[in-house]
């Protein structure tokens, strides 16, 4: 069982439930009719990045569904929190990639983005023999995986909040779904 298709997604729930909370963040990010399995962080090799919408229309209610997923909730006032998913791809489709799952407290969304990013980069360059200096600008090592041209793609999809004023819980989720089966 190797998905042949993946689409990425990310949604904010609020509510005074902190179970709720989540299941609207799963609705605005488009999968809270499935029954969702997180699973490990491997883009199987051949794997098609879909748009959301396009994977939407694939997925039927109750489906069991496999989902890489990032996911953090608060019900601190003004707190930031931020989920994000990070994609490397190589150049050769018939390798494994990887997803990275990042979520925490108190980061942008763009530095969120660009760590989940370079989480799937490290890990996919080590299966590679490439050695990354974690110590380099992000560029620099952007640069590094174009140069080897080992890299088709490298992104990131993130959702951030900031905790709601009135003490609600606020939940936010990112997610790369596998369909196609």
């Amino acid at each position: 069982m190797v998905p042949s298709k993946v689409f990425f997604t990310k949604g904010v729930g609020r509510h005074k439930d902190q179970l709720q909370s989540f299941e609207l963040a799963l609705r605005k990010a488009g999968i809270a009719q499935c029954n969702l399995v997180t699973v490990s962080s491997i883009l199987p090799p051949h794997c098609k990045i879909i748009p959301r919408s396009k994977g939407e229309k694939m997925l039927s209610p109750g489906q069991i569904t496999f989902t890489v997923m990032a996911r953090i909730d608060t019900n601190e006032p003004g707190r930031q929190l931020v989920a994000s998913i990070g994609l490397a791809q190589p150049a050769e489709g018939h390798k494994y990639g990887y997803l990275s799952e990042h979520h925490t407290y108190g980061e942008t969304e763009h530095f969120a983005g660009d760590y989940a990013e370079d989480l799937a980069a490290t890990m996919l360059a080590t299966t590679m023999g490439i050695e990354l200096d974690l110590d380099k600008a992000w560029d620099e090592r952007k640069q590094l995986y174009k140069m080897s041209g080992k890299f088709v793609k490298s992104s990131s999809v993130t959702q951030a909040a900031r905790g709601n004023k009135d003490g609600l819980w606020t939940t936010v989720v990112a997610a790369a779904v596998f369909c196609d089966y």
